[in-house]
C-alpha cells in the first residue's frame, strides 16, 4: 500500500539509511499502482499537489469497479467524471459509499471535501443549457479543495445580469466562465475585471455553432486580455487549472 511504503521510507530516512535526496527522488518517481491493465497514479498528489482524477466515459463497469475498490483500499478520495446514471446505478449496488452528482455526471465518495484554499473561485454560466458543464466545474473545484461560489444564467443577452456581478468578479482569485452559442460572455467579463478568467466553450447552440467549435474559436480569438481557454465541455479541466492558480496564491500568502 502507498501509506505503508511511505512509512517505510520515512523510517529509513530517520535512521540515516536513506539520504534526503534519495528520499525525495523515490517520492517523486515512485511507481504507479498497477492492477491488470489499469495503472493508478496515487503519487500525483505528491508531485502536483492535486490527485489523479478518473475519466469515466469509455470505461466499463468492471474497470470502474476495480478503480473504486483500489481507491477505497488505499483510503484516498475519488472523483470520476463523465459518468452516466446507468453506470452509477450498477456501481451503487456494490459501493454504497459513492455519490452521483447527476447534473455534473460525476461520482465521488460520500465524504465532505475539505476546503484547502482561502481564496475564492467564481463559476458563471451564460445560460441554463450550460448548467451541466458548470456543475462539472463546480463539483470538481469543490472536490479539489476550493472555496467555490456559482452564478448561473448570466448571459450577455441581458447585460445587466453580468454587470450586477462586478463586485464578485473582483473578490475572486479565478473566474471560470462557461458559455455556448457564440461564446461571447467571457470576453465581456474580462473587460470588467483584472481577475484571470478560464473560459469553457460548450457544445450548446444552433447548427452553425458546430457542437461548440464556434464558441471555442470566439474565446480563443477574444480581444479581451486575461482569458485562457480549455476544450469544449471541459468543466473539469477549468476547475483543475483554477485550482493550480489558487494553490500558487495560497503558497505565497
Amino acid at each position: 500500500m502507498i501509506k505503508e511504503n511511505l512509512k517505510s521510507l520515512i523510517k529509513q530516512l530517520k535512521a540515516g539509511d536513506l539520504s534526503e535526496e534519495a528520499f525525495s527522488t523515490l517520492i517523486n518517481c515512485s511507481p504507479y499502482k498497477k492492477i491488470g491493465n489499469i495503472k493508478i497514479d496515487f503519487q500525483r498528489k505528491i508531485r502536483r499537489g492535486l490527485p489523479e482524477v478518473v475519466y469515466g466515459r469509455g470505461k466499463d463497469i468492471s474497470q470502474l469497479s476495480t478503480i473504486i475498490a483500489t481507491y477505497i483500499d488505499t483510503d484516498e478520495d475519488i472523483l470520476i467524471t463523465k459518468v452516466d446514471k446507468t453506470k452509477y446505478n450498477k456501481l451503487k449496488s456494490t459501493f454504497t459509499n459513492i455519490i452521483f452528482h447527476e447534473k455534473a455526471e460525476i461520482i465521488t465518495f460520500d465524504k465532505e471535501p475539505k476546503e484547502r484554499f482561502k481564496e475564492q473561485i467564481l463559476i458563471i454560466s451564460a445560460g441554463a443549457s450550460d448548467e451541466s458543464i458548470a456543475e462539472e466545474a463546480y463539483v470538481s473545484a469543490k472536490y479539489l479543495g476550493n472555496n467555490v461560489i456559482k452564478e448561473y444564467d448570466v448571459g450577455i443577452a441581458c447585460i445587466s445580469r453580468v454587470l450586477d456581478l462586478r463586485e464578485k468578479f473582483n473578490e475572486s482569485a479565478v473566474i471560470i466562465a462557461i458559455a455556448g452559442m457564440e461564446g461571447a460572455m467571457p470576453s465581456v467579463v474580462a473587460g470588467l475585471t483584472s481577475t484571470p478568467i478560464i473560459a469553457v466553450p460548450t457544445s450548446i447552440g444552433y447548427g452553425a455553432n458546430f457542437k461548440g467549435i464556434a464558441s471555442l474559436l470566439s474565446m480563443l480569438n477574444s480581444c479581451s486580455g486575461g482569458i485562457s481557454v480549455v476544450n469544449i465541455d471541459n468543466g473539469f479541466g477549468a476547475a483543475y487549472q483554477g485550482t493550480l492558480i489558487n494553490q500558487k496564491i495560497s503558497k505565497k500568502a
